[in-house]
């Protein structure tokens, strides 16, 4: 009989995932050489390598390949068994990992956790900041509990919930305060600014501007918004924040923030989970309060702009 703890089924996960025994080690809070012995152990019992050890890197066999796909299925169940627990109980409590979009996390997550941990005293929190890709594969993976994002996403497996919806501004330089806003036609023929591939809020831009993405452009990408807001300062270009950004991102920067007319650019936020999650009701409690958070920083901006 094959003995293959569930610890070692996480230490092999996490080392296929990050493709680093260093790495793999810190994330497990054990030391390299404690993880190292225990992936040797695992090999042994199976009688095969699950990974090719180079110099630099490490790579997984085709075993390895398919004991991956079978250990994240076993390691999602065990999730969801506890959370069958969680489910069960009157509040939420224990762990939530949340994944979150750049482009909302800095201007929206300081609320949403200073209320989540007002309603949920038990409630340990852990955020994931990342692309909308890569919070879905994470998802889907058992790897978060929810993600706020972009909708829509389209995945069947996922329940998709919308919040709000907000306008994308435009960001000129501050010299360019008296000009009309331009039309999409004279969009095009600017340098626009955009968030660099795998940002779904480039996409979003390119398609206002009816821009397609897979064409070369005579522009430069940046990584975060407030790369791309100091860059129009500088005078470079011109770019599309989405209002919840300006407030933050503007306030050091020499450039104005011009509304777009009708039809204006936006975007509709919301909250995904797996349907198949034992936490669906609470997730969509939560999601409510995800709302009200966004609400009240809408206010504190319109409150803060009256001023």
């Amino acid at each position: 009989m094959i003995n293959i703890t569930l610890k070692q089924i996480r230490y092999f996960e996490t080392l296929a995932r990050t493709g680093h025994f260093g790495r793999a080690a810190d994330a497990c809070a054990i030391s390299q050489p404690a993880l190292s012995m225990q992936i040797k152990e695992l090999e042994e019992t199976l009688g095969a390598a699950l990974f090719e050890r180079g110099a630099r890197q490490i790579s997984l066999t085709s075993l390895g390949e398919e004991f991956n796909l079978r250990a994240r299925e076993i390691l999602r169940s065990v999730d969801e068994l506890a959370d069958l627990a969680r489910a069960s109980q009157a509040r939420l409590a224990g762990r939530l990992r949340i994944g979150v979009i750049p482009t909302i996390a800095p201007y929206l997550l300081p609320t949403i956790i200073a209320n989540l941990t007002r309603q949920y005293a038990g409630l340990d929190i852990r955020v994931r900041e990342t692309v909308t890709q890569r919070l879905i594969q994470e998802l889907s993976e058992g790897r978060l509990d929810t993600a706020i994002v972009a909708l829509p996403v389209s995945e069947p497996s996922f329940e998709e919930v919308a919040l709000f919806s907000e306008e994308f501004m435009l960001v000129r330089p501050r010299d360019g305060d008296d000009r009309p806003v331009p039309s999409i036609d004279m969009l095009q023929n600017m340098r626009l600014l955009l968030l660099e591939e795998g940002h779904c809020f480039r996409d979003q831009a390119l398609a206002f501007c009816k821009m397609n993405s897979s064409l070369p452009r005579e522009s430069l990408d940046g990584t975060s918004l407030s790369t791309l807001v100091q860059m129009v300062g500088s005078g470079i270009g011109v770019t599309l924040i989405p209002e919840m950004a300006v407030p933050i991102e503007t306030r050091s920067a020499a450039v104005s923030v011009t509304r777009f007319g009708s039809p204006s650019p936006s975007r509709t936020i919301g909250m995904i989970w797996r349907k198949s999650s034992p936490l669906a009701e609470q997730l969509a409690q939560i999601s409510e309060i995800v709302r009200q958070s966004a609400e009240i920083s809408r206010q504190r901006r319109s409150d803060t702009s009256a001023q």
